[in-house]
């Protein structure tokens, strides 16, 4: 079990080796810790629809300091392949369809993976368009490959993550991305928003894909992500688009309440993340108090990286 396991929570930038070993000295075990990140979308255009029904979009995926934490223990004499906990925010579902559970057994289809215990703290939220699951399950590939010395390139991990998720692969190499295709094909860029604070905001609202996609009209851009985001931060206000925020915004007027009030606090950019329904501000200074000013909704404030 995880000790400790809020301090440890927010205790370790994202950037450092991304796993802790402990050796446990009566058993000789080897417990893995590590601590699976969010990330946010720096606009989001919706260009096309696909002939198997899904759509192309473009979009700018960036790392940000919120975590889940995850533990793995290798199970000795164990009938079963694998044990799963869950502590911190409740998932539904069972645990074949957790990405970790899943990351787990596609390595096991190849290699010979011994049985293992599971524990994962949530506190990323969940439906809140910040990739939370996927990024538990690409970080589990990663702790696994160290942890039984399977020696997967990058190139694999990112490979076996991509089949549990669009953008699942994104957290292995966990950079700034130009994400094209369905959110699946990645092109590094140079973006670094290390000098502002982020605030976040997830209200009690879950957003289904058939709302965000309703009257969605797919366009290509006059002017791409890719070279907006290397204009000033100032200016994204006003070039910087999340093409779901039109009607999501009408179906709840509350989650654009939340981005109105960004700005009021002193935004230099806003925007919701994903298709929702989390919101996020980028300040140039520390927000006093910001818990009381979104009281009743999940709000952090971090430094972004």
């Amino acid at each position: 079990m995880v000790k400790n396991a809020h301090f440890l929570l927010f205790s370790y930038p994202i950037f450092q080796k991304f796993t802790i070993s402990l050796k446990k000295q009566r058993k000789h075990l080897y417990t893995m810790i590590t601590f699976p990140n969010a990330k946010i979308n720096l606009g989001l255009n919706i260009v096309e629809k696909r002939p198997d029904g899904y759509h192309n979009l473009e979009t700018i995926f960036y790392p940000i300091n919120l975590q889940d934490a995850l533990e793995v223990n290798r199970m000795e004499n164990s009938q079963v392949p694998y044990k799963l906990r869950v502590s911190g925010t409740a998932i539904e579902g069972s645990p074949e369809e957790n990405l970790v559970v899943k990351a787990y057994n596609l390595l096991r289809e190849k290699y010979e993976l011994a049985p293992v215990d599971i524990h994962l703290y949530k506190h990323i939220p969940m439906g809140a368009g910040l990739g939370g699951g996927s990024a538990d399950g690409a970080f589990m590939i990663k702790v696994l490959n160290e942890k039984f010395r399977l020696g997967l390139s990058i190139e694999e991990m990112e490979s076996y993550a991509a089949q549990l998720g669009a953008d699942c692969a994104f957290f292995i190499q966990n950079q700034p991305v130009f994400a094209t295709g369905i959110g699946n094909v990645f092109e590094r860029i140079r973006l670094s928003l290390a000098s502002y604070r982020l605030v976040l905001v997830k209200p009690n609202i879950s957003v289904s894909t058939k709302e965000a996609y309703a009257n969605i009209q797919p366009k290509r851009p006059e002017v791409s992500l890719k070279e907006i985001v290397q204009q000033p931060v100032e200016t994204w206000a006003t070039c910087m688009k999340n093409d779901f925020e039109d009607n999501v915004f009408k179906l709840y007027p509350e989650i654009a309440a939340i981005k109105d009030k960004m700005y009021d606090l002193g935004a230099v950019y806003a925007s919701m993340s994903g298709s929702g329904s989390a919101v996020f501000g980028l300040f140039k200074e520390k927000i006093e108090n910001v818990d009381e000013k979104f009281a009743g909704y999940f709000c952090r404030q971090r430094e972004m990286i």
